[in-house]
């Protein structure tokens, strides 16, 4: 069974800085193409980023603020995020980018507020 277990969220002011983790247990980590969503309140999950074979990929939002890597002798896959607007306001998660998602963990809750 895979695990995925988030950490790093924090309340940070606008301009400031964080870096998410994203513990992967059950799963072949290495060759999985791994990404981040977030959902604010009342809004849907939407992909953040993504890191695959090809690359990364990131939402038009983010683009130039948050960066997505991936250690994968630790099992583990990164957010850098910077610049955070109020509008990064969010639980974020992290999944596979395709298919059928994996039980989603319990995500890490950001808020960006002065």
């Amino acid at each position: 069974q895979v695990h995925m277990v988030e950490s790093g969220g924090d309340l940070v002011q606008p301009g400031g800085s964080l870096r998410l983790s994203c513990a992967v247990s059950g799963t072949s980590f290495s060759n999985r193409a791994m990404a981040w969503y977030h959902q604010a309140p009342g809004k849907q999950r939407e992909l953040v980023a993504s890191i695959t074979s090809s690359g990364t990929h990131y939402a038009d939002s983010v683009k130039g603020r948050f960066s997505i890597s991936r250690d994968n002798a630790k099992d583990i896959v990164y957010l850098q995020m910077m610049d955070l607007r109020p509008e990064d306001t969010a639980v974020y998660y992290c999944n596979v980018p395709l298919g059928i998602p994996y039980a989603w963990g319990q995500g890490t809750q950001v808020t960006v507020s002065a």
